[in-house]
């Protein structure tokens, strides 16, 4: 039996505590729970609490397996950062001081407890043999819900349509779970709003239960109304050397200060000239934004302005943050042009797009 996660087959639902920390308590470590469903020659798996600081998909969870229905396939259930989430004072975290990432640790070499933890999930959800996999996220800044994975197929809108029309067709190689199964079955992300967030948290248990009723998911044709398609999002980093903050007025001690509420620009399309911060000094240069060939390609989307930081050419933004952590340990967002905005209409055969080339700058 695996050392770093527990697998739990006899789940007693009726006996499941009332809060979601105290379920959280009981397992009291990594968990995959194992779920009968009603027929029991198919399964589908969901990932949730990746991330400590991200509980929407927990709350689901929590709420479902405490009403006690059984699924309409067998359902595999993986709660994985359980000991970051308990950290006080409580889904604060995303991960701890010490540790790694855990959805940048599904890719080899599967080093250290996070990518031993990483390597024993992907064994047990293989073993499991999904037809489909769904990871429930949320972010750091205000944003609708949306999916996000490295293929593109109509079964990959499909899912993602259960909780949102947006789906972000994302190549770049992180380590995230669904990178790792994505030639396994379908298998995406889906951000479901805000942490703590109570829409949100209602975003992630309507989309969970149409997932776990069991409403079929066609591998041909999208039917989800109006989804609309951004590809090639680049990660818009700050600079290692340089520090943050967040302020609704430039400061003179901080290296880099980001509007603070840019959050409310997600998913907008942004013209030339929108602000984005202020630099401590005209001199310092805080972003790096690496395309799939690792060039640095920040002063191609941005351009300072004396002090102040902008965009420099029309741009679409998605999940930008407002927590300086987040921005520091993963990205301060992500950016689309467009020209890569693509519109399907319920009907259309979709073929899934082959990858690209992995982003080696990453």
């Amino acid at each position: 039996m695996s050392e770093r996660i527990r697998l739990i087959e006899d789940l007693d639902r009726g006996a499941i505590p009332e809060s979601p920390r105290a379920f959280l308590e009981a397992l009291e470590g990594p968990s995959a729970i194992l779920v009968p469903g009603r027929e029991r020659n198919r399964c589908r798996a969901v990932c949730t609490l990746l991330h400590g600081n991200e509980p929407s998909g927990l709350m689901a969870l929590h709420g479902w397996l405490r009403e006690d229905a059984p699924p309409a396939f067998d359902c595999l259930i993986l709660i994985a950062a359980v000991e970051t989430a308990l950290e006080p004072p409580g889904f604060a975290h995303r991960f701890l001081p010490t540790a790694r990432d855990l959805n940048r640790c599904f890719l080899p070499p599967f080093e250290g407890p996070e990518g031993e933890l990483a390597g024993e999930i992907l064994r047990l959800v293989r073993e499991a043999n999904p037809e489909c996999l769904i990871d429930l996220h949320n972010n750091t800044g205000h944003n609708p819900p949306y999916g996000v994975g490295p293929v593109a197929g109509a079964a990959e809108l499909n899912l993602v349509g259960l909780f949102s029309e947006r789906f972000v067709h994302s190549p770049l190689r992180l380590g995230a779970l669904v990178e790792a199964t994505q030639d396994d079955f379908p298998s995406v992300t889906v951000e479901c709003g805000r942490a703590g967030d109570l829409a949100a948290d209602a975003a992630a248990r309507r989309g969970l239960d149409r997932y776990l009723a069991g409403e079929e998911i066609d591998p041909h044709h999208v039917t989800t109304p109006h989804m609309s398609v951004l590809t090639n999002p680049l990660r818009v980093c700050v600079r290692p050397d340089v520090e943050i903050d967040f302020a609704d007025q430039p400061g003179n001690e901080t290296d880099f200060t980001v509007v603070g509420d840019v959050d409310r620009h997600n998913f907008e399309s942004l013209l030339p000239g929108v602000p984005i911060g202020w630099v401590r000094d005209e001199t310092l240069w805080p972003l790096e934004l690496l395309d799939i060939d690792g060039k640095d390609r920040s002063r191609d989307y941005f351009t300072l302005r004396g002090r102040r930081l902008e965009t420099r050419r029309t741009i679409i933004p998605i999940m930008m943050t407002t927590c300086a952590g987040a921005a520091k340990s993963d990205c301060l967002f992500y950016v689309v042009e467009p020209g890569e905005e693509i519109v399907v209409e319920p009907g259309e055969e979709i073929v899934a797009e082959p990858e690209k080339e992995p982003n080696h700058g990453e």
